[in-house]
């Protein structure tokens, strides 16, 4: 009979399948020579082909688990690697990972309490703290603001859209060019009308443009803002879109799936000046956070909001249980099976403490500003503007934009460094994330070495 992993012989059972794990990720790590498989997709999809053979097989085979992690190690983007710096994809605390194992071993559910206990209590406290962190420590915000948890930036967007359409009725979507595409979809899904853009010349909210919108529109509005764009990490003017957005009595969402993580630091905690005055915010912590992906967050100013969410299934929260005192948990999410991703979040919170995370967001902005500074001194690159977050854009100069768009391609498939594309001011850009606090200055010098011996002249 097949071993569980919960239950008293769990952690027995675990130990010697943990070590095979452990083993099987550093045998496929070491067949990579660099934070990304060598071949491009046509071989990387190959090996993984041969290494799995027949997916479900007759007869099982008990070295599986050690097969198929090593192949998936050995096909992976390690986002730790100094040389991946393409996405918002963070390398997970050693801590947080350890957490989501035991989130894994335990398996609560948090659709009802009898299925998470414990977990439901761990949810309602931590993400009232982080709802503070967003809405102040002290006052009415406090005792009013709560938090969801998602599964990222673009739930947690939904959501927004979705709260703000149950409180006003039919509602009108602002936002900016630079607006994330989730937005945008999420009008589609929720039966909206198309959104109304307004511009971003400068890659942030034009606040006269939005004034004029405003103005113009009939109600209800909701105006979505951004604080770090997914191009250039930029932040829109907080707080003079807050003051439009309450002289127009327009409700107002901040997109703070990547900036959100400046909380913690207090350097760079003012670039989110006007936060407080959002009435939702997104918040993603496996960006600006190192949690393993999912690690989403939704605030809401006012927890009265909602009540929008609230769902009845007898079997999950029948009227006499919650008269009794068992938490209703269906109003905390659309979903209804989910997994206690906020262990790991309280974890690290509790681990590191404000002073540690705000240290580690402080680091790679610094070394973002450091990798600015060599492209701005370097002799054949371009740099696009200075980082307001951790994001770097840059280009060879003088190239094409198929010339760009050609190197990091050949990067990629070479495995040797995973680089980003951006596309402003009508010009392709490479896009380095820098998200890993281990980053050096003799990696960044690597990094723009590559692209320059790969760069035609």
């Amino acid at each position: 009979m097949s071993p569980l992993a919960s239950g008293p012989q769990g952690p027995t059972t675990l130990r010697p399948l943990l070590t095979t794990v452990l083993d099987a990720l550093t045998a496929g790590a070491a067949t990579r020579d660099g934070p990304l498989p060598a071949g491009g997709p046509t071989e990387v999809a190959a090996r993984l082909r041969e290494a799995l053979g027949d997916p479900f097989p007759e007869h099982g085979d008990e070295d599986a688990l050690r097969t198929l992690v090593q192949a998936l190690a050995a096909g992976a983007a390690d986002p730790a690697d100094p040389l991946c710096t393409a996405h918002l994809h963070c390398p997970p605390l050693a801590v947080a990972t350890a957490a989501d194992l035991a989130a894994s071993v335990l398996n609560p559910s948090l659709d009802s309490w009898d299925q998470a206990p414990a977990a439901s209590e761990l949810e309602a406290l931590v993400t009232r703290a982080l709802a503070a962190e967003v809405y102040g420590e002290t006052g009415q915000a406090r005792s009013a603001g709560d938090a969801l948890v998602t599964t990222g930036g673009t739930e947690s967007n939904q959501l927004a859209l979705l709260l703000a359409r149950e409180h006003h009725g039919h509602t009108q979507l602002v936002c900016a060019e630079n607006a994330h595409h989730s937005l945008r979809r999420a009008t589609w899904l929720l039966g909206l009308p198309e959104p109304v853009t307004v511009p971003a010349p400068a890659g942030t909210m034009d606040p006269a443009a939005l004034g004029e919108a405003l103005t113009a529109l009939p109600g209800p509005l909701l105006v979505a803002a951004t604080a770090g764009t997914t191009d250039a990490g930029l932040i829109d003017p907080l707080p003079d879109i807050a003051a439009l957005c309450e002289t127009h009595g327009a409700r107002l969402h901040i997109d703070a799936a990547y900036g959100g993580g400046l909380l913690f630091s207090d350097r760079h905690r003012p670039k989110l000046d006007g936060l407080a005055h959002a009435h939702t915010v997104t918040l993603d912590l496996h960006k600006l956070g190192w949690q393993p992906i999912a690690a989403g967050l939704l605030a809401v100013r006012d927890r009265h909001d909602l009540a929008a969410l609230a769902h009845h299934a007898d079997y999950l929260n029948a009227d006499d249980d919650t008269e009794a005192g068992l938490p209703d948990l269906l109003g905390r999410s659309l979903r209804t099976t989910r997994r206690p991703d906020i262990l790991k979040i309280a974890v690290t919170l509790k681990t590191l403490g404000r002073t540690g995370l705000g240290d580690l967001v402080d680091q790679v902005c610094a070394r973002a500003t450091e990798f600015a500074e060599l492209i701005h001194r370097h002799p054949h690159f371009e740099l696009h503007d200075r980082p307001t977050i951790s994001t770097v854009l840059f280009r060879p100069a003088d190239a094409t934009d198929d010339t760009v768009a050609a190197v990091r391609r050949t990067l990629l498939t070479e495995g040797r460094a995973v680089l980003g594309r951006a596309r402003l001011d009508d010009r392709l850009w490479l896009k380095a994330t820098l998200l890993n606090p281990h980053t050096g200055a003799d990696d960044l010098a690597a990094l723009l070495k590559l692209v320059e011996g790969h760069t035609p002249r």
